[in-house]
């Protein structure tokens, strides 16, 4: 060991990112067990590296004691005062005992060990730092693809594009520049692993918090996202000041702003809608483009059905459902959609049949009173003929 060895721990500093200290600690672990498996005693070994003359020194640790039962683990009080008077029964003295030969065979041992301890301390840095954009987007490089991933390169670190988060349709060419979202980070036994999205509903959020500057700063606010990837999304926004626009606001002049999302996503369709906090308000929102005539809630229940024109229920609808489905789940209630002649029909029933009711409950009531009104009648009578029967039997008896 020497000054070359000190040259390329200060080279894995400033190339790696690596902390010298974490590369002289593996050094020292690498010579106790390099000494071990060649002089077969390691237990009470230390080992103390010299940072300055990139030196390494074995010392033997041994306690004082009174009488030596082990050699190597103990030495007697009376060699230990001729090294120090000072020394007492129970210290503890450092020998040194590093072999002639040890620097070849320790280089050789540690060489496995060190280079494992700089990948691991590698794994922690990237670990560390791509952690810290997980739930971000970055832009990458894809490089290559197998059945299950594309692979994509972030600089330090290839992620993972599985299938279920590419956009459907999308094709991917080695050489690509794309922006991913990390959707998640771990620290596997192999290293740490990236996996990206490009489906995710939050790389939609992400991207207006991008091209928008209200949106990042958030005087424009993104309350909820409905998405199917590489066709349509939904995206409720609102504004606490009045005086801002948020939908004009994202749309931009000629929709610049939202159209330079679209080129990235390559031609998803956006409808950017305005949240309302009145249900009925925001889910009339929500199924632009159709006009929504009225919208009735079931009670105690997150479901409602919206009336519409009868020429505008399949748009209301959309391609597949698509448009009521988004809707459904950017607003979080169940959508039923009626044509406006089949909800007139609907409610001249249910007008009849409540008339109906009324009218059998209005029968059940007027029979009960002239039950009631008959029993009091009777009531009435049979009270009078006790008491004439009683008037009569007192006459009697007198």
């Amino acid at each position: 060991m020497n000054k070359e060895m000190l040259g390329a721990l200060d080279a894995l500093e400033r190339e790696k990112g690596i902390s010298k200290s974490i590369v002289i600690e593996a050094l020292e672990a690498a010579m106790v067990s390099a000494y071990k498996r060649h002089y077969g005693q390691a237990q009470n070994v230390e080992v103390e590296f010299d940072e300055k003359k990139g030196d390494v020194h074995i010392f033997s640790v041994k306690e004082v004691t009174e009488e030596v039962m082990d050699s190597q683990l103990e030495v007697s009080l009376k060699e230990a005062l001729k090294i120090n008077g000072a020394y007492e029964i129970g210290d503890m003295i450092r020998f040194e005992v590093t072999p002639k030969d040890f620097g070849r065979i320790a280089a050789q041992t540690a060489k496995q060990v060190i280079l494992q301890r700089v990948r691991e301390a590698e794994r922690s840095i990237i670990y560390n730092e791509f952690s810290a954009y997980e739930n971000e987007i970055m832009q990458g490089i894809v490089e290559r693809q197998d059945s299950r991933y594309i692979y994509v390169n972030l600089g330090k670190i290839e992620a993972v594009l599985s299938k279920q988060d590419q956009i459907p349709n999308e094709i991917y060419q080695p050489h690509d520049r794309i922006k991913v979202y990390i959707s998640k980070v771990e620290n596997t036994s192999k290293g740490p692993q990236v996996y990206v999205s490009r489906s995710h509903p939050d790389l939609l959020k992400r991207l207006f918090e991008q091209e928008i500057p209200e949106v990042y700063d958030g005087e424009v606010e993104i309350v909820s996202i409905a998405r199917e990837a590489g066709d349509r999304a939904k995206v409720a926004v609102t504004a606490d000041n009045k005086d801002i626009d948020p939908v004009g606001t994202c749309v931009g002049p000629k929709g610049q702003r939202v159209q330079a999302i679209v080129n990235e996503l390559k031609g998803e369709n956006m409808d950017i809608v305005e949240w309302n906090e009145d249900p009925a308000v925001f889910i009339s929102n929500a199924l632009n483009p159709a006009q929504v005539i009225d919208v009735i809630f079931e009670p105690n229940q997150r479901a409602c059905t919206v009336v519409v024109p009868d020429f505008q229920l399949s748009l209301a609808i959309g391609k597949r459902g698509q448009n009521a489905r988004l809707a459904a789940k950017l607003t979080g209630y169940k959508i039923d959609i009626k044509p406006e002649s089949e909800w007139e029909k609907i409610s001249a029933e249910n007008e009849e049949e409540l008339i109906e009711e009324v009218i059998e409950a209005n029968e059940e009531l007027v029979v009960e009173e002239i039950l009631e009104d008959a029993i009091d009648e009777i009531s009435e009578e049979v009270t009078e003929e006790v008491e004439e029967e009683s008037i009569i039997v007192e006459e009697d008896e007198e």
